[in-house]
Order: structure tokens, then sequence, then C-alpha cells
């Protein structure tokens, strides 16, 4: 789907199918511009995101490549334009965006809630993640996150992850920005007693939100998890002991 137009201009016998026979083999100057300013786009918002990896690419490329092929299709004719939004929309039907299948203990808040499970338990530390559907980076972010909850959760510690795009109600109560051209998705913030200590991304000196790679390594130091971790789980062993002794007893 992404590289349809491209086929169908180089493709021997295809293009003539498509195509008057003169236009096959060839990309007209505004054709060229436009692949030329999708690749510029695709290289500038992947390294924006900090994705460094080859699969980050191919899911931006993907998701461009696409806007790109409407806009050639409609330029060529109208009827292969509507064909390929049709296309579009019956691939994504069927086939979806690929969903990450590993194993993860991630709470999913609706509304406010989160601010009712704090109350009801302040103890607990809870690390959460402000994310949009349609947000490339909140898609980059969702498997290393369920990955971190899967190594990291404790009864005392736990991960959570709220859609801001569905409760903007809950983007405006923590302050996050959930436009498009925000600076703040994905966001994680962390909990104690039921108050936020930590934030990333968060404002620098000049009150403007530092950027901040999302990646496995960088959320383990930024969040300090492994001593976060070391800490709640003596508070369990503490609770498990005393349990314990008091059984013995």
């Amino acid at each position: 789907m992404s590289l349809s137009f491209l086929a169908s201009r180089f493709l021997p016998g295809l293009c003539e199918l498509v195509f008057p026979v003169e236009q096959c083999g060839e990309l007209t100057i505004w054709e060229s511009e436009v692949l030329f300013f999708m690749l510029v786009i695709i290289m500038f918002r992947t390294r924006k995101s900090g994705s460094r990896n080859m699969v980050a690419y191919i899911s931006v490329f993907n998701m461009y490549a696409k806007v790109c092929n409407v806009l050639l299709w409609f330029s060529c004719d109208t009827v292969y334009g509507i064909i390929y939004i049709v296309l579009i929309i019956v691939h994504f039907l069927i086939v979806g965006e690929p969903v990450y299948q590993g194993p993860e203990k991630v709470v999913y808040f609706q509304g406010l809630a989160l601010d009712e499970e704090m109350q009801r338990d302040p103890r607990t530390v809870w690390l959460i993640t402000y994310f949009t559907a349609w947000s490339p980076a909140c898609s980059s972010l969702a498997p290393i996150f369920a990955k971190l909850s899967a190594e990291y959760t404790l009864d005392n510690l736990k991960f959570g992850k709220i859609d801001i795009g569905r409760y903007p109600d809950v983007a405006k109560h923590y302050h996050i920005n959930d436009s498009s051209f925000s600076l703040q998705l994905p966001t994680i913030s962390v909990f104690k007693e039921g108050t936020e200590v930590e934030r990333r991304p968060c404002l620098n000196a000049q009150a403007r939100f530092q950027k901040f790679y999302f990646t496995e390594d960088n959320i383990k130091a930024a969040f300090d998890l492994n001593n976060l971790y070391s800490d709640c789980k003596k508070v369990v062993d503490a609770k498990k002991g005393k349990k314990e002794h008091a059984k013995s007893d």
C-alpha cells in the first residue's frame, strides 16, 4: 500500500494498465518533490521522537507514505484517489496496527479514577503514562512501558495508563497539552503518597519542555526505577516478615 504509486509507475505491465504509456517509468517534477518532501518529514519526525530502531522508521514511513500516495493518486485521477482511500480503510480494518503481545501488568484508568485509587491506597507508588491513540510516539512507548511493568510491578509499585485523547478533562487536570503539536505526548509521571514527584518530559530553566527520549534505559535512569523497586521491595518483604512472625506466634 505504501509503495503502490511507485509500483504502478515502474512495474512493466501494471503501468500500462493504470497510466498512459508515455508516463510509465518516470515521475513528474511535482511527484518527485512530493516524494522527497515525504522522506524529509519521515526523517525529521522519527528523529524528533527519539526512535533509533528500524521498526520505528518503518512505522512512520508507512503512515506518511500513505498520505503521500493519496496526494499522488488524486493528482493523477480522482477515481484512483478514492479507490486508494477505500483500500486503505479496508486494509486497516482487516490488518490493523501491530499490537504488543508480550507480558504486561498495566492498569488502564478511566477519567479521574486514578485520583480515587490514590486516595484509597496512598501507600502505592504509581508510574502513569498519559497517551493518545493517534500519536506515533505513544505507540512506540507502549511496548517499552508494558515490558517495564512486567519487570518492576510489586504490590506497592504499579504501572498505569490513561488515554487523555478519550478523557480531555484528565489532560487539563494534570496540565498536559493533548494537541497534535504537543511536546507532552507521551508523558510519564511518578506518584508517591498521592502526589506527583517526577515527570518526563519536564520544564527546563527557560520554562520550556525539554525533549525526552522514551527508551527503556532512559526511563529507568530518569525515574531511578532500580532503586525505586528496591525500596518498595523492602517494604513488601517487611510486611511479609511481620505476617509470618504473627502466624508463628
